[in-house]
């Protein structure tokens, strides 16, 4: 009976989506319970009403969404809850889970400091803003401090090329920025206050400095004929 278990095991840990891991989070399940909240799952049923009964499999993203913004991150029991949510094997959630990287399945500080280290950003400084803010938290990407108020995180690209180097701090984005100012920044998020986000320089958004050199006056509509 044993031979014939271990035969068993040994065959269902050879299929891709149920190996050694699979077994592992069940047991990590038991332990990180998850449930949408009253107010949540109000907002779940307005998710879901954008969406045909037959396709609410089309709900996962914004459904991962809500659980990462109630608990911070997305743990696997609140996968296999919206798997049962969207009508949907958790394999699905899961490969959902794994193709963005927006979503994070561990815990994370009060503040969530995600900086850019692409090929714009790097261009201009972003390795020195990494540095100010590793030497300001003590800590390193991926990393969160031991008070549980930042967690720093690093990504690609986050389409404001023309402001680099950027940070985005829980969804605002601050850019144009120096050790300096990043500094200042950190500063103000931990005694509870918000800077300003936008470009932390004198420019008005991603223009010069010295203001427009281009494209200065409105654009002329050419005329619609009269007869039309």
């Amino acid at each position: 009976m044993l031979a014939l278990c271990q035969k068993t095991i040994s065959k269902i840990s050879s299929v891709p989506v149920l190996n050694k891991r699979f077994f592992t989070s069940l047991f990590e399940m038991e332990k990180t319970p998850f449930d949408f909240t009253q107010d949540n799952y109000k907002k779940v049923d307005k998710i879901l009403s954008k969406y045909p009964i037959e396709h609410k499999k089309s709900s996962i993203i914004p459904l991962l969404h809500l659980a990462q913004d109630q608990e911070g991150y997305v743990a696997e029991s609140a996968m296999v809850k919206i798997a049962s949510i969207a009508s949907c094997p958790v394999s699905k959630v899961f490969e959902t889970f794994t193709f963005y990287s927006m979503f994070r399945s561990k815990p994370v500080g009060d503040h969530v400091i995600e900086i850019c280290t692409n090929l714009s950003c790097t261009l201009r400084g972003a390795d020195q803003v990494l540095n100010a803010i590793q030497e300001k938290l003590g800590i390193k990407i991926g990393e969160t401090t031991e008070d549980k108020r930042f967690t720093l995180l690093e990504v690609e690209c986050q389409g404001a090329c023309a402001t680099a180097p950027v940070v985005v701090i829980d969804g605002n984005y601050y850019e144009d920025l120096e050790p300096r100012s990043i500094n200042s920044i950190l500063r103000d998020f931990a005694r509870d206050v918000v800077p300003k986000p936008g470009t932390q320089s004198n420019r008005n958004g991603p223009e010069p400095i010295g203001g427009k050199t281009t494209l200065k006056t409105e654009p002329l509509a050419q005329k619609i004929p009269e007869d039309l």
